[in-house]
């Protein structure tokens, strides 16, 4: 668990470097050319700083341990920040989208400059390169700070794509193109950033744990013939894991020493499970 915190802290702190350098030099170059899509970008680069350290104080929060205020610790930290995360994603992106309605109405003035395209090149390569790290964070500890920050990246891949493109365009004098581009990342960012909320507030509102993970515990259950059936099955998010609460029907012709070392049984083979943070198990005699 140690190092899930470290690596994401790590993911944090380059998020923030990296970033701080591509607003500086998108937002030099945006306002002097003033390129909609490039200042757009850069805008989308701000809110890239904020997610980065969302990341790193929601981590350091959600690292810290059980204690007697917290007693199923802090998971649930991860989920706030991200929600803070999709929140400013919207809020910019609605910005976005109404400064380039009007850029596309009323028409734009856009310089062309060799700097465009150096920076959208350096730009999709610093994030293609964040973008592999993050996803391979997330694969081994499926962090949803961590999933947000991933898509973040991707997302920035493509939207500079487009702005590169328009970058080009501007040459050719199709100065319309960006101003188009401005709306298609406004329109994205919106998109990502709605997916984030809604996956963020399921987690608070205490939403079940997937039925694929559900299964697996069931099956477990089932290795144990002493156990007739599942009268409830509850769980509620801590974080990344959950907190399962079993009602079971056991043999009551066993002894109560024996009934209680198949549920203790139970409860290891479950916590084994990646997602599962603890298990309380009542029995009935049957």
């Amino acid at each position: 668990m140690e190092s899930r915190f470290k690596d994401t802290e790590n993911l944090g702190i380059l998020g923030i470097i990296e970033n701080v350098f591509l607003l500086i030099i998108k937002g030099i170059i945006g306002i002097a050319t003033n390129s909609q899509a490039m200042i757009a970008d850069s805008i989308n680069s701000a809110g890239d700083i904020f997610a980065s350290l969302m990341t790193f104080i929601g981590n350091k929060i959600s690292s810290k341990p059980d204690d007697k205020d917290h007693n199923f610790g802090h998971g649930k930290a991860e989920y706030i920040f991200s929600l803070l995360i999709s929140i400013s994603m919207v809020i910019a992106a609605i910005t976005l989208l109404t400064n380039a309605v009007k850029s596309l109405i009323y028409g734009n003035d856009v310089t062309f400059s060799w700097f465009l395209i150096i920076i959208c090149v350096v730009t999709i390569i610093t994030k293609l390169s964040l973008y592999i790290y993050a996803k391979k964070i997330y694969k081994k500890y499926n962090n949803i700070l961590v999933l947000a920050n991933m898509n973040d990246h991707r997302n920035d891949c493509i939207v500079t794509t487009f702005t590169l493109l328009s970058s080009i365009l501007i040459l050719f004098n199709i100065t319309w193109f960006d101003a188009v581009t401005c709306i298609g990342i406004s329109i994205w960012i919106l998109y990502t950033g709605w997916k984030i909320f809604l996956e963020s507030y399921n987690i608070l509102m205490d939403t079940s744990i997937d039925s694929e993970s559900e299964k697996k515990i069931l099956e477990l259950v089932k290795k144990y013939p002493e156990i007739k059936n599942v009268e409830k099955f509850s769980s509620s998010p801590l974080g990344s894991q959950y907190l399962i609460v079993l009602t079971l029907n056991i043999d009551g012709n066993i002894s109560t020493f024996d009934s209680h070392k198949i549920v203790d049984d139970l409860e290891q083979d479950i916590l084994k499970l990646d997602n599962i943070h603890a298990v309380h198990i009542h029995i009935n005699p049957i």
